[in-house]
């Protein structure tokens, strides 16, 4: 009767002891062990009472041990939040881009490796129209006077390559002309304005209706246009919505850096387009530090710009050429770039003062330097003090910055 007796205290301890490892009970690992010590009543007592005894232990520890377990595991997880934090910030700019010129004849590679290589995930193709001082006329897609990259045929396949690398593109139709700066466009009469208008709005129309086929990211409808953008309203609020009529993706307009504030139809558009050449240090090579300092004032102004306007801000343009003071006037630069000694540190800590001023602006969503090469072709003759930071100092800059910003 003894170890009859010993069995029902066993059987009442473990009814006891349910509630706090019923769980464990139902584990595959242990319930077996605990059916075998219940059922076999023919084995020794003493066997029976270490049966128990070691289920309970071997409970006990699996429950400790999975409680370590789950320790180690938010350990693991909050280091891991606290390096990533390091690396990248929550609102990391979006728009990781590079402003690719168009190639006068069609790609003899696939240009698209090297953009990944950067970890750029955007690219802009500016497909040019052409107005020349005192006409007003628009002309584009120009079979046998323009270079291919600028035609249809060479924006369709360009964008077709960047999307099947899962680069996104904005499309930016951009007029220029010989010897003129679309600020200074401009007409005086009205009949003037209505045939430069027309000639725009079919050029813009025209790209308008191949961003939407090609499913373009984001479409831009002007560049620069300081007078004409501030004279003529009306048109351009007419344009916008013609443009969205036959374009379903986000919109914007590219300013220039001296004019944004004065643009009037940004309530219209979903993002505010700059570009970025604000003069910074008049200085050979300014340090990184330096710099910085220089961006405080013009970061006020966009802080309280962004405010006002309660729009997301990417910088359509940005970039500095490779040669002594870069980081000033860059657009008196161009007129003796030739002549300029070549300073690829100027353009790298130009470049670094930037991304490092306009990180932690949560309303900035990146933007597109200006410019790069496919497969170094377009270029002018003089790439190695062109904007372009292909080959130089500036492109392991650029490189860090968007690798941090993409993780």
């Amino acid at each position: 009767m003894q170890g009859f007796y010993k069995k029902i205290t066993l059987i009442e301890n473990i009814q006891n002891y349910k509630h706090n490892f019923d769980d464990c009970s139902k584990r595959p690992f242990f319930q077996p062990m605990v059916l075998r010590g219940l059922h076999h009543h023919a084995l020794p007592d003493d066997i029976f009472a270490f049966r128990f005894s070691c289920t309970m232990n071997r409970c006990l520890v699996n429950n400790l041990l999975s409680l370590l377990v789950l320790l180690w595991m938010l350990l693991q997880t909050s280091c891991s939040a606290v390096i990533s934090s390091e690396v990248s910030r929550p609102n990391a700019p979006s728009w990781r881009g590079l402003s690719f010129v168009a190639p006068p004849e069609p790609f003899a590679q696939n240009p698209m490796p090297a953009v990944l290589s950067v970890h750029a995930n955007c690219i802009a193709v500016i497909p040019y129209g052409y107005t020349n001082l005192g006409q007003t006329t628009v002309r584009f897609n120009m079979k046998n006077r323009q270079w291919w990259g600028e035609r249809e045929e060479g924006v369709e396949r360009t964008i077709a390559l960047a999307k099947e690398s899962g680069i996104r593109v904005m499309l930016k139709p951009q007029v220029w002309g010989h010897n003129l700066w679309t600020g200074d466009l401009d007409f005086q009469t009205e009949a003037e304005w209505e045939s430069w208008q027309n000639d725009y709005r079919r050029y813009i129309l025209f790209y308008a209706s191949l961003a939407e086929r090609m499913e373009v990211d984001l479409f831009c409808i002007g560049t620069e246009f300081k007078i004409a953008a501030v004279k003529r309203e009306d048109f351009w609020r007419s344009l916008i919505a013609e443009v969205k009529q036959v374009y379903a993706g986000r919109i914007t307009y590219a300013s220039n850096w001296d004019h944004y504030q004065n643009i009037p139809f940004w309530d219209a558009l979903d993002v505010i387009g700059i570009n970025a050449y604000f003069p910074l240090l008049d200085a050979h090579t300014p340090a990184i530090n330096d710099l910085l300092k220089s961006w405080q004032p013009w970061l006020e102004e966009i802080d309280a710009f962004h405010k006002a306007v309660d729009r997301p801000i990417v910088f359509t343009e940005f970039g500095y050429l490779s040669v002594d003071g870069c980081a000033h006037k860059t657009w008196e630069l161009e007129d003796r770039v030739t002549s300029t000694p070549i300073n690829q540190k100027a353009q790298a800590n130009a470049l670094s003062a930037l991304f490092e001023a306009l990180e932690s602006r949560f309303y900035w969503e990146g933007g597109f330097i200006w410019k790069w090469f496919p497969n170094m072709r377009g270029h002018e003759g003089y790439p190695e003090r062109d904007y372009t930071p292909q080959g130089k100092l500036g492109e392991a800059v650029l490189r860090d910055w968007y690798l941090r910003w993409g993780q």
